[in-house]
């Protein structure tokens, strides 16, 4: 899918160096910021990143029911 995103000037220049810098396309920078982009909102990338978040948050609530509260012993 294409979109259009506009840049100013001086933006557009330091991103054309960093694609220069970085022996990348302009493409591949954008790929990146934008996986960034969706990790920092936890929102997963791909099918590998959906399934390990599915099984992070069915882990979770086992862990809390299983772990003692504070101040009680367990009974032998």
């Amino acid at each position: 899918m294409r979109k259009l995103i506009a840049f100013d000037d001086d933006t557009f220049d330091k991103l054309k160096q960093l694609t220069r810098d970085r022996m990348a396309t302009f493409q591949e920078l954008a790929d990146e910021a934008f996986a960034d982009l969706l990790k920092k909102h936890g929102i997963p990338i791909d099918l590998k990143d959906a399934l390990r978040k599915s099984v992070r948050l069915t882990a979770e609530p086992e862990r809390k029911r299983n772990r003692p509260k504070p101040g009680r012993k367990s009974k032998p």
